[in-house]
């Protein structure tokens, strides 16, 4: 239902907007797939998640003291610290932020504050500070604004070009058919990139890594905060180096935990 009353509007738009603003509509289209990435990341934490999940205010007590404590010694401004009840459907655990600016919001699952001790969560809440402060969060988002302005401006291109429908024996050219035709084009270009993106997440997650390790009190909380989570999740320990370099946007948690005691 969600995916029915956010997407429709858009992809009816995205078509009326690729089928009559001509030579433009590639940068109209680009602008409004933006605006609607950027609207939903604001609502959805307010608004969507919620549908799901409950969220309760953490209560005072040590954990709330600690991460208040880090996140000030770091120089970085928190509003409130959230406990999801992600264990009604999975028994993994995980943590993550919402909201902007002044209005940061960190989510814990249930699951994630039972399992782990006070330090541990620190260390795994730290490395997400880490994202921000290695401004992983601000460079994601220019990636995927320029590769979505990247795949309007060759979609403008080959929409209009009348060998892409004679090589699928269309005599007519059609808005509908060429996405199709394009989608399947674009496929392995989309793949390759995907290989430079997986790897550029990982060379972030060691940098996230090492901010925590370097900003807490003991780099073992980390390391146990990592065991325990890939314990949890059931995480393949050993996975193929070239399996990891086509589907992991993480390294494996054996070199995670390497790089953290070596390095750090």
């Amino acid at each position: 239902m969600l995916s029915v009353v956010l997407g429709f509007p858009l992809l009816y738009g995205i078509l009326y907007i690729l089928q009559y603003f001509g030579g433009s509509a590639w940068l109209i289209g680009w602008g409004a797939v933006v605006v609607f990435s950027l609207v939903v990341q604001f609502i959805a934490p307010r608004w969507i998640m919620p549908l799901f999940n409950k969220f309760k205010p953490l209560e005072n007590g040590e954990l709330r003291d600690a991460i208040f404590a880090y996140a000030e010694n770091v120089g970085f401004s928190l509003k409130n610290i959230f406990v999801i009840d992600g264990s009604k459907r999975s028994s993994k655990s995980n943590a993550f932020f919402t909201g902007f600016g002044k209005n940061k919001r960190i989510a814990l699952f249930d699951t994630l504050v039972e399992n782990h001790t006070t330090q541990e969560l620190v260390a795994i809440l730290a490395h997400e500070i880490g994202h921000y402060k290695k401004k992983h969060v601000l460079q994601g988002m220019a990636i995927s604004i320029i590769h979505t302005g990247v795949i309007f401006f060759l979609l403008s291109l080959f929409l209009t070009e009348q060998g892409l429908y004679d090589a699928f024996l269309m005599d007519n050219m059609s808005i509908y058919t060429g996405l199709i035709f394009f989608g399947m084009l674009y496929s392995p270009v989309e793949m390759l990139l995907s290989l430079l993106m997986n790897k550029l997440s990982r060379i972030n997650e060691y940098q996230a890594d090492k901010f925590a390790a370097t900003t807490i009190d003991d780099k073992n909380d980390m390391i146990n905060a990592l065991k325990k989570l890939s314990e949890h999740n059931l995480s393949n320990l050993t996975p193929h180096p070239f399996y990891v370099a086509v589907n992991y946007s993480h390294p494996p948690v054996v070199a995670r935990i390497r790089r953290i005691d070596n390095k750090v």
